[in-house]
């Protein structure tokens, strides 16, 4: 296999992070569908032989925390281990999450590091001490703009509600500690016109900059009104502003201070996977802390958009909080991994529904796929006891499939690896089964197996090969997306004794024909995606 570019150079690691979820309360579907993203996204660069470094964790401090740990009657620190370790944890092990690491907030070797970096602006002069009063929203653990906020109505009739959660902003004033982030619109904005690819999708993008060019104010980076969270170091009366605290997750989880190498191999991160409602912290705030640092900014912040139900976005405060256990014990885990990234285009808003999934399920995943492999594997048996027929008589009929695999391949490779277009990528692979089923519907190899002569038994052959090839490529370019169910095939096809493991093949290469050589034992395994069941009623 041909070396990529960061094989040759041995440089950093392709390092792609999901935002550290605030663990007020277990995961949803939203949480699932960036982590997801980021593992597809980042399985899919070590299938390149790329090294890379997937990074997820929780936020743990603050005054949401707080409450909802006192309402639940623990400590902040017993309801945070509670929750990474009964709830976020083991549904990124189910959900086949292959991170490289996981950090949370209330780690030393994070809460350290974090003092050290504030110390240090403060030290370089780019803290001052002042006082602030304002709406601040505890569920967004934000200030609001008093132009943001909505009119309450009904049982919030007379007060201002916050635009995301719905509920009343509560009216703080307090003494604070703040970042001089005014300073640093005109260097975003200059950062943002040279790398029109920093902030994406481009309507994202759009946004952040008239923020920036309508002027910055400075941020609050302290609050003295409670006490859950890492302490100023030169004032503990303040504990450091959450986010403040929670963004530099991206640099001590890498050894920011503690390992330079690391560091240094790792840092800045390639992508950062935000939802849209966090965009401003990721896109304004964080570089403008780097910039003061002396840090390099990363290389792309790419906000997914929301998961709709019922027209309401999905979150616990608005009830449509789905959990994602409830579809896979439906579905399957592998099917909901390529339904959330095969429905909806990453960095629009997407409608969820159920009646949507199991009609792409039964079409794509079942007939198309599923039948597809299932139907090579029981002919191979059937007309060559199991061993994978030479391909001696190959026509005008075959140069479409290989053309068409070099194309899905390509286009694939680009969107997926490259342009975070999930959809786009998965489509072109799904268009590409589609095309080997109309070649075996207009070959017809059951047809031409009736016909014993010499020549017809070689063109059933080739025919048949040709199928098993086409899903040996698919088994390849699928296994970032749906690893158990590509894994299944790979073992089905008889692929891993030649070709090597199923996660050692590149996407890039997958195109290649003839990989799969002739002879190989071609088994009838388990039916890849089984017939939905009706989904269980209370």
């Amino acid at each position: 296999m041909a070396a990529t570019g960061k094989e040759q150079q041995g440089s950093k690691a392709f390092y792609v992070t999901t935002p550290i979820y605030y663990v007020n309360d277990a995961p949803h579907l939203g949480h699932a569908y960036t982590t997801v993203a980021g593992d597809v996204l980042t399985r899919w660069h070590r299938q390149r032989g790329e090294k890379v470094w997937y990074l997820t964790g929780t936020d743990e401090h603050g005054q949401k925390i707080m409450r909802t740990a006192d309402a639940n009657g623990v400590s902040p620190q017993e309801w945070c281990d509670r929750l990474v370790e009964e709830a976020w944890k083991p549904l990124w092990e189910h959900l086949e999450i292959a991170n490289d690491d996981f950090i949370r907030t209330t780690q030393e070797r994070h809460t350290a590091r974090v003092r050290e970096f504030v110390q240090d602006l403060y030290d370089k002069g780019e803290i001052y001490k002042g006082e602030y009063e304002g709406p601040y929203c505890v569920g967004c653990e934000e200030y609001k703009s008093p132009g943001d906020l909505l009119e309450g109505e009904g049982d919030f009739a007379g007060e201002k509600l916050c635009p995301i959660h719905k509920k009343p902003v509560e009216m703080l004033k307090e003494e604070n500690y703040f970042f001089k982030l005014s300073e640093y619109g005109p260097k975003l904005l200059e950062h943002y016109e040279r790398h029109p690819e920093f902030i994406q999708p481009e309507s994202a993008r759009n946004e952040v900059v008239n923020i920036v060019r309508q002027g910055l104010e400075d941020l609050s980076i302290s609050r003295s009104t409670f006490d859950w969270g890492v302490k100023i170091p030169w004032d503990d009366k303040h504990v450091i502003y959450v986010w403040i605290d929670a963004l530099l997750n991206y640099a001590t989880a890498v050894g920011y201070g503690a390992d330079q190498e690391k560091f240094e191999r790792t840092f800045p991160a390639d992508v950062h996977l935000v939802g849209k409602d966090i965009l401003r912290f990721h896109a304004v705030i964080w570089p403008a802390m780097l910039m003061a640092q002396g840090l390099p900014l990363p290389g792309k912040v790419a906000a997914n958009g929301w998961l709709m139900v019922g027209g309401e976005k999905m979150s616990k405060s608005n009830l449509t909080g789905i959990s994602p256990q409830q579809l896979t014990e439906h579905f399957g885990v592998d099917a909901y991994r390529w339904y959330f990234l095969r429905a909806i285009a990453f960095g629009q808003d997407g409608s969820f529904s159920w009646e949507d999934f199991s009609a792409r399920y039964t079409s794509e995943l079942a007939n198309d796929y599923g039948n597809l492999a299932s139907r090579v594997a029981a002919m191979v048996n059937k007309y060559f006891d199991g061993l994978l027929p030479e391909s001696k008589a190959e026509g005008e009929a075959e140069q479409p499939i290989k053309e068409g695999l070099a194309e899905a391949v390509a286009e694939a490779d680009r969107r997926i690896g490259d342009e975070l277009d999930f959809a786009g990528g998965i489509a072109a692979i799904f268009d590409f089964v589609k095309l080997v089923n109309g070649y075996l519907t207009e070959q017809e190899p059951w047809k031409v197996a009736k016909d014993t002569s010499p020549e017809a038994q070689e063109r059933l052959a080739t025919i048949l090969y040709t199928a098993a090839e086409s899903l040996r490529a698919c088994a390849v370019l699928l296994n970032p997306v749906m690893p158990r169910t590509s894994g299944l095939l790979w073992d089905s096809l008889g692929a891993e004794a030649p070709l090597g493991a199923l996660a050692d093949q590149r996407v890039q290469d997958a195109g290649a024909w003839g990989l799969l050589p002739a002879g190989t034992r071609v088994t009838k395994g388990a039916v890849l995606f089984p017939r939905l069941e009706e989904p269980k009623t209370a």
